[in-house]
């Protein structure tokens, strides 16, 4: 089936499902025509899933860019950039910051419900549903759930868990926040159901890259199972992947950033958010150079990636003409078509990566480091990323594979290197910082450093000395509305 039928058949799914969930609208519950006129056919419980996958493609980039990102330390503010925006960077978050607004997330966690709660009754209806295609469907309605609630709990900790779907009015509970370990074990449980079911293809190249596969679900465990501090989980899960010899790096020529970022669906991605010309993103926006809200912080060149003042041919690939325009700080990636070119913003259709292989290298190198006495396997692997890339030899730290400390920094900043700008740099400085008890959390200390203006630094160093300010605040509006919800503890 082709994209824009699926679109046809989301788009009809949307109007049967949509509700308005306000009490003070006297409406039909909507839920009635879920589930009487709608979840009769494999057709239908397929639309559904393709909405979930749809739903990923309005505004939620754009926060996970937002929360992965402006508490790091390469982006500097744009002309654009709004106060609440400006108020993360400088550790000055509060509860009213819409920042922290998670209804993009929830509203696709609830349409994965929806399939996980209606789907199995089509099984009685129709007998062209077979179980297995049933449970390959709602594998991909799991994962993504899961991916979901992974961005949460490492955004705000602890969350409302809703495994049940708002349809209507009679639906809409009120909810507590649920403890870290216990969305953890969900995630862990969705992905043990996805990784049991899903299928090892979409039937196509392009459908394989956006969405749901085995190879997805394996690089979410891996993610994970870092998260957790289960290195020789996530090592397998990795290995997985690896050793599937379905996935590489695209090489390093002048191709790479074409076939990577302007095409995308390559060799190397393993999921993707699928923009497309009919379905623009707000990249064009939010980076390009009259408008931008967000710019490279002056670091990523000068400390990231480096600078051969003799040789200005001798570049990492990733820098100049990739993750940043020089000219103008412009943050590159989401807007060129090549290493020279910007993108028109009817052309605004860059795909948000989550997963890709170089990822899939690094996850398995930074575990290999915490297990101990596998740093040479670790640094084998940090090494085959650097080649592609032609990393200069000035961000080379030749850490001793046997110095864990040493790894760490050295594994942290390759991906600082790699994945600039992919929503992954707070997420990455947080993991390192908080393992073993918050060991490192000079990590984090020296990133505020960095990327704090002068005038807030101390108080943005007393603020991140206190665990509980690396999370979100709930957002105030979802405080009021439930009063089940308390707010977490550095905000109060």
């Amino acid at each position: 089936m082709n994209k824009k039928a699926l679109n046809i058949i989301f788009f009809s799914f949307l109007l049967i499902t949509a509700t308005s969930c306000k009490k003070w609208l006297d409406l039909k519950p909507q839920d009635g025509i879920i589930r009487q006129d709608f979840w009769k056919t494999k057709e239908q419980v397929q639309s559904a899933v393709v909405g979930c996958y749809s739903s990923l493609l309005g505004p939620l980039s754009e926060n996970l860019f937002i929360w992965g990102e402006l508490r790091g330390d390469m982006i500097s503010p744009g002309p654009g950039m709004t106060n609440d925006e400006l108020d993360v960077i400088n550790v000055n978050t509060l509860p009213t910051n819409g920042v922290t607004n998670w209804s993009n997330v929830y509203r696709t966690i609830n349409y994965c419900n929806t399939v996980v709660d209606f789907a199995p009754g089509v099984l009685s209806v129709d007998n062209t549903l077979t179980k297995t295609q049933l449970n390959a469907y709602l594998a991909e309605a799991r994962a993504l759930r899961a991916l979901m609630y992974f961005y949460l709990v490492r955004s705000f900790r602890d969350v409302p868990l809703k495994l049940k779907s708002t349809a209507s009015d009679e639906d809409l509970l009120q909810l507590p926040k649920t403890s870290q370990d216990t969305i953890l074990q969900q995630i862990v449980s969705d992905l043990a159901f996805a990784d049991s079911n899903a299928v090892t293809t979409q039937g196509s190249s392009y459908y394989d890259k956006g969405r749901i596969t085995k190879y997805t679900v394996k690089a979410i465990e891996a993610d994970v199972y870092l998260w957790m501090d289960k290195y020789q989980e996530c090592v397998a899960a990795c290995d997985y992947i690896i050793n599937s010899n379905k996935f590489g790096l695209i090489a390093g020529n002048g191709g790479w950033f074409s076939n990577l970022y302007y095409a995308g669906n390559s060799n190397e991605s393993i999921f993707e958010f699928q923009y497309d010309a009919q379905k623009l993103n707000t990249f064009y926006n939010m980076f390009s150079t009259n408008k931008s809200r967000y710019l490279a912080s002056p670091i990523v060149m000068d400390e990231v990636y480096t600078i051969d003042y003799i040789d200005d041919q001798n570049k990492d690939i990733r820098g100049e003409g990739a993750a940043v325009r020089t000219s103008d700080n412009s943050i590159w990636k989401y807007i060129g078509v090549d290493f020279n070119t910007i993108r028109t913003s009817d052309a605004s259709y860059a795909h948000w990566f989550v997963y890709r292989y170089a990822d899939i290298l690094l996850m398995k190198a930074e575990a290999l480091n915490q297990i101990g006495g596998r740093g040479t396997e670790a640094l084998q692997l940090v090494t085959t990323i650097r080649t592609r890339a032609n990393a200069l030899a000035q961000t080379d730290a030749k850490p001793d594979p046997a110095d864990k400390r040493g790894m760490t920094d050295f594994i942290l900043a390759e991906r600082a290197r790699e994945f600039a700008f992919e929503g992954k740099r707070w997420y990455d400085v947080l993991r390192n910082a908080k393992r073993n008890n918050y060991e490192r959390l000079d990590i984090l200390l020296n990133m505020a450093a960095k990327a704090v203006p002068a005038i807030r630094q101390q108080s943005a160093l007393g603020k991140y000395r206190d665990p509980n300010s690396h999370y979100f605040p709930i957002y105030a509006y979802e405080i009021q509305s439930d009063p089940n919800l308390i707010q977490n503890p550095f905000y109060k």
